[in-house]
């Protein structure tokens, strides 16, 4: 009887969704890495300027922003759900701290606190239009998209806000070349893997996305849960738009246009389902390096950007099909 109740208990824990989102990452750990140092010895071997550490640190300074980024579109495509507005949360939050900087004559701290308050508004709002009129987050994002770049567009009046050196100091260099930026990019990354892998709400997230009904009957209330994670990812554009401003020393409307489409292949280069119930922050960010040592080593072994364009399309294919592979084999 205790024989029989212990392997029921044993198959209950290894059958729940946590279990099945996470199982196996050091194995997706281990091919990523694999991918990622064999595409930095194919580009070393094809040009004599890759391996350097003025490469690497140049890498290192550009992901920031399309790291945390990243770590935020890991929890929205994990409850099934994608976010396409958040490259004009970008511009629209770095718009909104550099009016506060240039033209309410903010400090640079409350300004930048504005800039994240919006993020964080732009995203709870596109969680909660979701949830409540209960429509495909594709098409709410869709919307959000559209309407907050042209937010971006009336507060810079159409034109680039040049806020000069202050907000830099979050790009420029403290350690061996590489920016705080980079650090706190870092830092992030942690933080998501600790919350999605070890707190009751990354349990949570975890079970909207596999099965929602079923976390409804278990008496866990979804929609919040929702619109925390869309509320997170808009503060985590928000903070990435500050890290462009810091980098360029601009605000400026355009960018961050197309963005949504780096950050979402970054996140299923990692492995991440687009179905939902399985990702992991950790393999997130091997994704964005994969993309960042692609898009390096492409220009510099002069690759035209409609190359370059074919050839990350192709990896990103490539990467969704290797996946759906090992996972059908996994649950054989």
């Amino acid at each position: 009887m205790n024989s029989t109740s212990t392997s029921t208990s044993k198959d209950t824990k290894a059958a729940s969704p946590w279990s099945q989102a996470l199982r196996g990452s050091w194995g997706t750990y281990l091919g990523l890495l694999v991918v990622l140092l064999g595409m930095v010895a194919l580009f070393s071997a094809l040009s004599e300027y890759f391996w350097s550490k003025e490469t690497f640190v140049t890498i290192a300074n550009e992901i920031p922003a399309l790291a945390v980024m990243a770590v935020g579109m890991t929890f929205v495509l994990i409850i099934a759900g994608i976010d396409l507005s958040v490259g004009s949360v970008l511009a629209l939050s770095a718009a909104v701290a550099a009016q506060a900087i240039l033209i309410w004559g903010m400090n640079v701290w409350l300004a930048g606190a504005l800039g994240l308050l919006t993020g964080l508004l732009c995203g709870a709002v596109t969680g909660a239009v979701s949830v409540v009129w209960r429509l495909p987050t594709f098409i709410v994002s869709l919307g959000m998209l559209e309407a907050l770049r042209g937010a971006a567009y009336v507060v810079t009046d159409s034109r680039t806000q040049y806020v000069g050196d202050a907000i830099s100091g979050l790009a420029a260099p403290i350690m061996e070349g590489v920016s705080s930026a980079f650090l706190i990019a870092l830092a992030i990354v942690i933080i998501g893997h600790v919350v999605l892998t070890r707190t009751v709400f990354g349990r949570y997230v975890i079970g909207i996305g596999t099965n929602e009904e079923a976390m409804r009957l278990a008496g866990i209330d979804p929609r919040p849960i929702r619109i925390t994670v869309f509320a997170v990812m808009g503060l985590l554009a928000a903070l990435a738009g500050l890290m462009q401003s810091a980098r360029l020393e601009a605000a400026d409307p355009n960018t961050g246009v197309g963005m949504e489409l780096q950050v979402i292949a970054a996140v299923v280069i990692g492995g991440t389902s687009l179905m939902g119930g399985r990702g992991s922050v950790i393999a997130t960010f091997f994704g964005v390096l994969i993309i960042a040592v692609l898009e390096a080593g492409l220009a510099q072994v002069g690759a035209s950007e409609p190359q370059k364009r074919i050839i990350t399309g192709v990896v990103i294919v490539v990467a969704v099909i290797i996946d759906t592979l090992r996972q059908k084999r996994v649950a054989a």
